[in-house]
């Protein structure tokens, strides 16, 4: 049997890059736990980005993904299934809105976002060909596309991937006036997350979201949400958007939709606004495949039955009370709504990454972002007694 070092060795000699930021070799999820390769135990408080909001191996989702792996997996975009229609109604239906289109990866997701945008502020808004611009925001996180690290300000990211992308203008996040300054009759959309995650569970000022939506409306923008990491769930509302009670023009959806099991993405909005897409005019070879559609459409069932954002609402108040009256010492800072939390270490204490491996070496995984913040995001299906557990560990490293 491979050892766990020889498995890192591998990873090293043929990697392109050293991908994996914690050095454990994992075989088995479920639920909330993850075990590694020699036995040992962790507490995934990770979710890999948001992706396994409902448990790794959940019962129903693996049921459904076998049921349908018994029947058909792929086929061409030249054919419908029995699973993708359902799933577009559902889907829809789900979020308030008329129509979707299903894609593979977040970052494809956000592409189809951009260049509907795009085709929207020509055909329907009336912007002068190649004129089009959409305003992002300050320590952003959509992707790693040329295009999309186009409008990153995260020097890793951009660094010899140029010429770049025009067309994006970058303001401060938060910042309603700073949007307002640069609005203009070609502006064709406003791209923004909800609560900024890969930044380090950044929450914006109380009215900004609404203010973006009035905004936009005022002056005939399209209003795009980057849900990926936020939607379903995450943050105590079933969108993070809901938090102030805003409908964005569109949804821009992805990794928990597949269940942990497999990926897929998808745009939600207006009928008005999705048929700008006309045959031909965009496509991906695996979007709206069968097997990802059955495992989306379970997802969905468990969400309208289980209200995880209940739970998540609550186990995530009771996070972040329980570490702010633990005075960390370590600690410069707290943010969190829902079990999306962010944790500042002072830089005296050293950067994040350390932090993390101390706690993997408690049995508790999480993923350092920016140098010094903390992103812990458990399952959405951790129990009060297993957070517990965790909270225990993040006082012991963090004091």
């Amino acid at each position: 049997m491979t050892t766990h070092d020889e498995h890192l060795a591998l990873n090293e000699q043929y990697g392109a890059h050293n991908y994996a930021p914690l050095k454990v070799v994992i075989v088995k999820g479920e639920g909330v736990w993850l075990t590694d390769i020699e036995g040992k135990r962790y507490l995934d408080a990770h979710s890999a980005y948001s992706g396994i909001n409902f448990g790794h191996s959940n019962p129903a989702i693996l049921a459904a993904a076998h049921k349908q792996l018994d029947k058909l997996t792929l086929t061409s975009r030249a054919f419908y299934t029995d699973q993708l229609g359902f799933l577009l109604k559902e889907l829809s239906e789900f979020c308030g809105m008329e129509m979707m289109l299903p894609m593979n990866s977040g970052a494809e997701a956000v592409e189809t976002a951009l260049k509907l945008a795009r085709k929207w502020g020509y055909q329907r808004k009336g912007i002068e060909e190649d004129k089009a611009e959409i305003i992002c925001f300050a320590n952003n996180f959509h992707g790693r596309t040329t295009t999309i690290v186009s409008f990153s300000d995260s020097t890793i990211a951009r660094k010899d991937y140029g010429p770049y992308t025009p067309g994006f203008h970058i303001v401060p996040y938060g910042d309603l006036a700073a949007v307002e300054a640069v609005i203009c009759e070609n502006t064709a959309a406003v791209l923004f997350e909800p609560i900024q995650g890969e930044a380090g569970i950044i929450i914006p000022p109380a009215g900004f979201v609404a203010g973006l939506r009035k905004l936009c409306t005022e002056h005939n923008v399209l209003l795009l949400a980057d849900e990926i990491q936020t939607g379903f769930c995450r943050t105590g509302t079933v969108f993070a958007c809901e938090f102030e009670e805003v409908i964005p023009d569109l949804y821009i959806l992805g990794k928990s939709l597949g269940g942990g099991v497999v990926p897929i993405s998808a745009i939600v909005g207006s009928r008005d606004l999705l048929s700008l897409f006309t045959p031909g005019s965009h496509g991906s070879t695996f979007s709206g495949n069968p097997f990802a559609c059955a495992i989306a459409r379970e997802v969905i069932a468990l969400m309208k039955s289980e209200h995880y954002e209940k739970n998540s609402l609550e186990l995530g108040a009771y996070l972040v009370e329980r570490l702010t009256d633990a005075a960390l010492p370590k600690v410069e800072e707290i943010r969190g709504r829902g079990l999306f939390v962010g944790v500042d270490i002072k830089k005296e204490y050293g950067k994040a990454k350390a932090i993390c491996e101390i706690l993997m070496g408690e049995g508790v995984l999480c993923k350092d972002t920016r140098d010094y913040s903390i992103r812990i995001a458990p399952p959405l299906t951790i129990t009060k007694e297993e957070l517990d557990w965790a909270i225990e560990r993040f006082i012991k490293v963090l004091s």
